[in-house]
């Protein structure tokens, strides 16, 4: 009651409080009686808003599509879903694996979704081209997991899903602001709420954040690419380093050079 400690109802009887107010109301086992944690049980709950109506939807949808200034329009169905388009942004600093020795996906494969990277165990890495855009056509009950799965695919990349993550990019106040978006997450609805303006809103593909990735997952193959890859990583950024002190150092040097023989 005084100092507003919460816990979980389970965990009620292992508790022992230092406060001193709550300290002289503790029975002998050492839990707290009622009239001290009387709140202890009270969960606090985040109030989610009510989902849109279908009209609703169809309204906004209509609002979106008459500030749309190409043919990536929204389109409403008949069970409430609506599908539409959303670009990605591809930012990725690290090589992707990919089968090695695979032609390009035709429109043959893709209709009959045939998976070219099963048909090979050889692998090979590269990186994508910085900032390259991929437009998906998704629905409204496309989750961010199935984008990024959907995305790998296209690039017929081979690496964990786990390894990438889907960032909103909003701009304000002359700043770019990154959100990372939970696999849960519907990217459509958010392009729906955002409008078609993709200054207030786009999506990003970036690299998991490491201590997020769940290593356990990966095959020891893997695991040893990661490996190389940090190890390259910290090779050029000592490189950096060096690069930086050398040049600081020489601009020291001819500093002191030019001053020898003046006064002051």
């Amino acid at each position: 009651a005084d100092c507003r400690y919460t816990c979980h109802q389970e965990c009620r009887s292992l508790i022992q409080l230092d406060c001193r107010r709550c300290q002289s109301q503790l029975s002998p086992e050492g839990t707290l009686l009622p009239a001290c944690g009387q709140n202890v049980a009270q969960t606090v709950e985040e109030e989610k808003p009510e989902p849109p109506t279908v009209q609703e939807i169809k309204q906004r949808i209509e609002k979106y599509n008459a500030k749309v200034t190409n043919c990536l329009l929204m389109k409403l169905n008949d069970d409430g879903t609506y599908t539409g388009f959303i670009k990605v942004h591809l930012k990725l600093r690290r090589p992707v694996t990919v089968p090695a020795g695979i032609r390009p996906q035709s429109i043959y494969d893709a209709l009959k979704d045939v998976n070219l990277a099963e048909m090979t165990d050889k692998r090979t890495s590269f990186y994508l081209p910085l900032d390259a855009i991929k437009q998906l056509h998704i629905s409204s009950t496309t989750t961010v997991s199935e984008v990024i799965q959907g995305l790998l695919k296209k690039f017929m990349v081979v690496d964990n899903p786990q390894k990438f993550a889907l960032f909103k990019e909003m701009r304000k106040d002359g700043q770019v602001l990154f959100q990372k978006l939970p696999l849960t997450e519907y990217p459509l609805y958010l392009r729906l709420q955002a409008g078609p303006d993709t200054d207030v809103l786009s999506f990003v593909l970036k690299e998991n954040e490491t201590g997020e990735v769940e290593w356990d997952a990966f095959s020891i193959p893997e695991l040893q690419n990661f490996l190389m890859i940090l190890d390259k990583e910290e090779k050029e950024k000592i490189q950096q380093v060096h690069r930086k002190y050398e040049r600081f150092k020489q601009r020291l040097q001819q500093t002191l050079k030019e001053a020898r023989g003046k006064p002051g």
